[in-house]
């Protein structure tokens, strides 16, 4: 019988943000089911990682687009010396990063005129 764990390495902020890193289009019931969190939790936790310049959020159509800044330190002493670009090279496959790096340079460019 195989015992399932009751923790994980992770927090939900980074299931969170992984999801998103895999789909910058997810709507915020679908991060929830995959993280296994309530929508009203996702979205807490989106509106903190926006506040705290982690992720940008901008409106296509009636659905967000998420834009993670893969430059961004992570917060706690530890970890700050690691950026969340670095963590996420440990976790996606190589085409979801260079999606990202791709989905990243667009919107840099788009917002820079």
């Amino acid at each position: 019988m195989e015992k399932t764990a009751d923790w994980t390495f992770l927090s939900n902020y980074a299931h969170v943000l992984l999801c998103l890193a895999e789909n910058p289009g997810s709507r915020l019931r679908e991060v929830a089911d995959r993280v296994g969190i309530t929508e009203r939790s996702a979205m807490r936790l989106i509106t903190h990682l926006d506040e705290a310049g982690i992720l940008s959020r901008e409106k296509e159509g009636r659905r967000n687009h998420y834009i993670i800044d893969m430059d961004a330190s992570l917060r706690h002493p530890i970890e700050k010396h690691c950026t969340v670009g670095r963590l996420l090279h440990m976790l996606l496959s190589r085409e979801e990063l260079r999606r990202l790096e791709e989905d990243q340079a667009q919107w840099t460019e788009k917002h820079a005129s």
